[in-house]
């Protein structure tokens, strides 16, 4: 597992809980709130591919995966799986995947199968903060979003022929703002969803992801190549 996530998801795993309010938004961020809380209405799933840069600043070096990710919410519930490959010899994903995550609402899954183990991380009463970073910018409310996070309004830009409303994040728990000093994400307003997403650490280092080929609310998710070997090793967190 990369540095920089672990050290996400511990930081969310020993975040305490927490209620912390912001100042009455614009009307501008009233309009971008208003519109994915009426995206989120209809949001029932989505699938998407994606590239992860992250970078790590001490080395400038940028370590790039590729894979697949999905997200389903049903009421107040959410899960999601992706699955990543790196780089092979000829830069190509490798065959086999480095890293599966998978999340049910309780329980967080990180499977390595090069080892065959599964770190398993309990959401417990940090589920809402497991979620603000596993589903960020997918299907989630406006209202929500505000409740997390502090948001200013860059206004529009267009990625890839969509136009996005770029808003820049900071977290409202102290613990968790420690871990992630700005997190900007380019949502599509009009479907609730995520083209990209740069979060940047106190110390310089930072993921970038990129999603592509997003398909929203699919009959039937294929969760197989999202799937954990039941003979992994456990460790539990």
């Amino acid at each position: 597992m990369k540095p920089f996530y672990r050290i996400a998801i511990l930081g969310l795993a020993l975040a305490p809980a927490t209620a912390l309010f912001s100042q009455a938004p614009s009307p501008q961020l009233t309009n971008v709130k208003s519109q994915l809380d009426a995206a989120a209405k209809t949001f029932k799933n989505a699938q998407a591919s994606v590239q992860y840069d992250n970078y790590t600043r001490a080395a400038r070096a940028h370590d790039l995966e590729t894979g697949s990710i999905f997200i389903e919410r049903s009421g107040s519930s959410s899960g999601m799986g992706a699955v990543f490959y790196n780089p092979g010899p000829d830069s190509k994903p490798a065959k086999s995947p480095s890293r599966v995550i998978s999340y049910d609402g309780g329980t967080l899954q990180i499977y390595s199968p090069g080892v065959n183990q599964v770190d398993v991380f309990k959401a417990g009463a940090n589920q809402a903060k497991y979620e603000s970073f596993l589903t960020l910018g997918f299907g989630g409310s406006g209202t929500d979003l505000a409740k997390a996070w502090n948001i200013q309004d860059d206004g529009p830009e267009t990625i890839d022929g969509i136009k996005t409303e770029k808003l820049e994040l900071t977290s409202k728990e102290p613990s968790v703002s420690s871990m992630f000093k700005a997190v900007t994400i380019w949502v599509d307003l009009a479907r609730g969803v995520s083209l990209k997403q740069v979060f940047v650490a106190p110390n310089g280092d930072s993921r970038t992801a990129l999603y592509t080929d997003i398909k929203l609310n699919v009959g039937h998710i294929d969760k197989k190549p999202y799937a954990i070997s039941k003979s992994a090793t456990r460790i539990p967190h």
